[in-house]
């Protein structure tokens, strides 16, 4: 803390102006910052009170006080009750009537003929001398400080620190002085705290940047009933915004304290063991079980925003499994539940009964084949999508119902391949070559027919980026499988034209991997071969 010295009151030259200082009706003292007192220093210089005589040089060996007699037009300023109590049983001895009280302002190296220039160190004293039987001197480290007129009873009863430093004190008053505080305005508000009945009360008017400075003054000072009084404060407000949340747990998990930071921490941290499986289980379930759609679609938006926050921030290895695993198991029953829906809608199909849009079943398939896209934009996330893409390749009887639906019921889940295809055409997924040859030989044709649908009918859906991430997927399978997926994609394409994906860019790569590079590929070979044989012995 701050540098402490002990020394008996003595009294010099100053010269002496008033400020009003606010008091509060328990008699506790609001100290300006040194900026305020400049600016009140630099308006009584430039309009200085019509019923104030101008400052003289000061007497040898002694202080001028003088009282505030400024006066408004419209309201007089109430004045300070100066009754004050020396007895030691009497805490409250700083009682006040008012809101406003003179505080005697000290300027030292005020030049006398420039009245616009400010002085360069300030001193503000509180409290009568008379009645107090303790100073306290607290200087900041840019000249201001302030003095303090305590009673001993007071500061030992509230403060260990000021209990050690004043135990063992004989007759005389003594002057404890605090040198280079890092902030003056903080530490007489502390003091100012000792005096007050119910500090509950006063710290219900401050902000939360305000009472973390009083805690931090009150736990250097080991002033324990200020140190509760603003833990009870900070467990009770509200924390607005992550920077202020940041300060308040950095300052409270400094305190020494046994379980008194406990309540406030418990905002932050549970005490309780609750797996996080179980918490995010519980989410999902939650989510993908919702029967309202608004809801549904604006928590899914903001889950998975979290998760990505989470993903950027956290450790990816303990925290990855837990999610991997979770959204899997969610990942299976909701694919489970819309294999079991699409065969009733097959069925009804056979049966010849129409089925629309609003149909129960159909309504139930497009809610599970969104809640699988969203499972699979948080595994994607976390770069665990793999296995989901195994998964999907491996769902044939899923595929061949596909074909028996019309086309306004099953384009949801070539949502979910398409969404695939560009995962492993921008690497956010890299399944193995099995498993991409299997995508595309399940899942490429029911795409291709459900296109008009997903161009015209499908919001999010981005023509380019799909058929890039399709011709990008192509691409990583072996030659001989990129010429019979290109190949029958082409058939499709001169019939369909616009309707069907344009992969003429993998189309255009798969050429020249067949056609051209052997070539390319043999003429380097012989014209290394010549070099060779040319440079080689006569």
């Amino acid at each position: 803390m701050a540098e402490m010295r002990m020394n008996r009151a003595e009294k010099g030259e100053t010269k002496i102006q008033t400020v009003p200082i606010a008091v509060t009706p328990e008699g506790f003292w609001c100290c300006p910052t040194p900026a305020g007192f400049q600016k009140a220093l630099k308006a009584q210089a430039v309009n200085p009170p019509l019923n104030r005589p101008k400052l003289s040089s000061p007497p040898h060996k002694s202080s001028l006080h003088r009282k505030q007699t400024s006066v408004s037009s419209d309201e007089r300023r109430p004045t300070l009750n100066r009754s004050r109590s020396a007895n030691p049983d009497e805490r409250k001895s700083f009682s006040v009537d008012s809101t406003f009280a003179n505080g005697c302002v000290t300027a030292e190296d005020v030049p006398e003929c420039k009245n616009e220039s400010l002085p360069r160190k300030l001193s503000i004293e509180f409290g009568d001398p008379s009645t107090c039987d303790t100073k306290v001197i607290v200087r900041g480290k840019q000249g201001f400080s302030v003095r303090l007129n305590v009673h001993r009873n007071v500061l030992v009863g509230s403060s260990s620190f000021f209990a050690g430093q004043l135990s063992g004190q004989g007759s005389g008053m003594p002057c404890l002085e605090i040198e280079d505080c890092e902030d003056v305005e903080m530490y007489v508000e502390t003091v100012g705290l000792m005096y007050c009945k119910d500090m509950k009360q006063r710290l219900i008017k401050q902000s939360v940047q305000r009472v973390l400075c009083i805690l931090k003054v009150a736990e250097t000072i080991g002033f324990r009933v200020c140190i509760q009084a603003c833990l009870d404060y900070l467990e009770a407000v509200p924390w607005v915004g992550e920077d202020e949340e940041e300060k308040v747990v950095s300052s409270v998990s400094r305190l020494c304290v046994d379980d008194g930071t406990n309540p406030v921490l418990k905002r932050v941290s549970s005490f309780v063991h609750k797996p996080p499986k179980d918490t995010l289980t519980h989410i999902l379930d939650l989510v993908l079980k919702s029967n309202d759609e608004r809801g549904r679609r604006e928590m899914k938006s903001t889950v998975l925003k979290l998760i990505r926050e989470s993903n950027r921030d956290s450790d990816k290895s303990g925290s990855a499994d837990i999610c991997c695993q979770t959204t899997y198991a969610s990942c299976r029953s909701c694919l489970e539940s819309l294999v079991v829906h699409f065969r009733q809608a097959a069925e009804t199909q056979i049966n010849g009964q129409p089925m629309d849009s609003k149909d129960p079943v159909a309504k139930q398939m497009a809610l599970e084949a969104d809640n699988l896209s969203w499972l699979l934009e948080i595994l994607a996330e976390r770069q665990m999508a793999d296995e989901f893409a195994l998964m999907w390749a491996k769902q044939q009887e899923l595929a061949a119902l596909h074909t028996k639906l019309p086309i306004m019921n099953r384009y949801h889940i070539s949502c979910i391949t398409a969404r695939l295809f560009v995962g492993i055409g921008k690497g956010e997924l890299l399944p193995s070559k099995d498993t991409r040859h299997m995508l595309l030989q399940t899942w490429l044709q029911p795409l291709i027919n459900d296109y008009t649908w997903l161009l015209h009918g499908c919001r999010s859906f981005d023509r380019k980026v799909v058929e890039e991430g399709i011709g990008r997927t192509i691409l990583t399978l072996p030659l001989e499988d990129q010429r019979s997926i290109l190949l029958s994609w082409m058939g499709c394409f001169l019939k369909a034209g616009d309707n069907c994906p344009n992969l003429q860019k993998a189309f255009e790569v798969w050429w020249r991997r067949t056609f051209i590079r052997p070539y390319a590929e043999a003429r380097a070979s012989r014209c290394r071969s010549n070099t060779s044989s040319a440079s080689g012995p006569l």
